[in-house]
């Protein structure tokens, strides 16, 4: 019987560079995540013989509190990059639209076939580049990939790895790439197009055109079979010979009424009670809402819910606590006649002088006398 499956090539590779480099963190690394590879696949047995092979000579792994430093920026003394290790029970408020999802779908299929499929000939490296405005999940998006092939998310801090430093920026990918090379994780490049704009599209050409290489290097460098993702709200920005590394691609949009209304009963049902016609009322007030927007009106209108302490919502209650989140201009919030006014503007037919009475606990006469005009 055969002790390792062709799917599992890429991390006896990855075990045999370490012991070649002598590397033995990397080593134990990839040992330990062909052990669970190989539990999740059934192989119990064989997942036993590795643990004990690793037993014998322990190096603390990369989970453990014996990992390497982080990379720095030699200018701020920064961490280039963080490290979340998302857990299997974690609250889940990812909701895409059916197509993300099923490109969703692909990519972690690609990722769990990567060694067979390369052995075909068919392979696509394990790159994706998620689009889309803020709020729309980009980083929900990653950590929920993590989350499904059991490794930790490294993701790059913009801050810190875009240095003041000529040439440093080059230095500081390099050494992200390096760090990725030698740990099992998720590559997370967050704020992709403040490394990978456009080389004609700056005055500072020449250290742009340096950062970009670096980038298109390192990637060319990293084996196809590590896990990388970038995100962008800019993809306009982006450099051509970019967007030809990453043959995996999810666009994340703005969510259609049909996505609206999935977000809100995710985020709402079971915990505030509210009639069927009210949740319409919401799908339709929210348009043009990120999915992260439409999370913290939510969030806010449970809160809202819990203080009253009767575990219900009005609607009325749900649309002023939906409009703090979905307004810019604050300042009809200054005082409680701007917000009527702005309220019943709104939504007249939900807003009614009776309404707006309770809600703010005045007179109807108050509220008139603040909505007149």
């Amino acid at each position: 019987m055969e002790l390792i499956q062709m799917e599992h090539l890429s991390e006896v590779l990855k075990i045999l560079d370490g012991a070649l480099t002598h590397d033995s963190r990397k080593a134990v690394d990839y040992a330990n995540l062909l052990a669970e590879k190989l539990e999740g696949d059934g192989q119990r047995r064989q997942a036993g013989a590795v643990r004990s092979a690793l037993a014998k000579r322990p190096v603390r792994s990369f989970s453990a509190a014996g990992l390497r430093s982080l990379p720095i920026d030699d200018a701020s003394q920064a961490e280039t990059i963080d490290i979340v290790n998302p857990v299997d029970d974690a609250d889940d408020d990812l909701v895409l639209a059916p197509l993300a999802q099923e490109q969703l779908n692909e990519f972690l299929l690609s990722i769990a076939n990567f060694d067979r499929w390369q052995a075909e000939g068919v392979a696509v490296p394990n790159r994706l580049l998620i689009v889309g405005p803020p709020g729309t999940g980009k980083t929900s998006l990653a950590r929920a990939i993590a989350r499904a092939v059991r490794l930790p998310l490294a993701t790059t801090r913009s801050d810190a790895l875009v240095s003041s430093l000529l040439g440093q920026t080059s230095r500081n990918i390099r050494e992200v790439f390096d760090f990725a090379q030698a740990h099992p994780c998720v590559l997370f490049l967050d704020e992709f197009d403040a490394l990978a704009k456009m080389r004609a599209d700056s005055r500072e050409v020449g250290e742009l055109q340096r950062v970009v290489i670096a980038l298109l290097q390192n990637l060319d460098a990293l084996p196809e079979s590590s896990i990388v993702i970038a995100a962008t709200n800019h993809p306009e920005l982006l450099d051509r010979a970019v967007w030809r590394r990453f043959g995996h691609r999810i666009k994340l949009e703005l969510p259609r009424a049909s996505d609206r209304q999935r977000l809100w009963t995710h985020f709402l049902s079971g915990k505030v009670n509210l009639e069927a016609s009210d949740f319409d009322q919401l799908v339709v007030a929210s348009d043009g809402m990120s999915p992260a927007a439409i999370q913290a009106a939510a969030s806010d209108m449970v809160r809202s819910a819990l203080r009253s302490g009767r575990g219900g919502l009005t609607l009325p209650i749900a649309l002023r606590r939906l409009a703090r989140t979905l307004w810019d201009d604050y300042e009809v919030f200054d005082n409680p006649a701007s917000e009527m006014r702005a309220l019943r503007t709104w939504q007249p037919k939900v807003f009614t002088v009776r309404a707006l009475a309770e809600l703010f606990d005045v007179s109807t006469r108050q509220v008139t006398n603040a909505t007149r005009g």
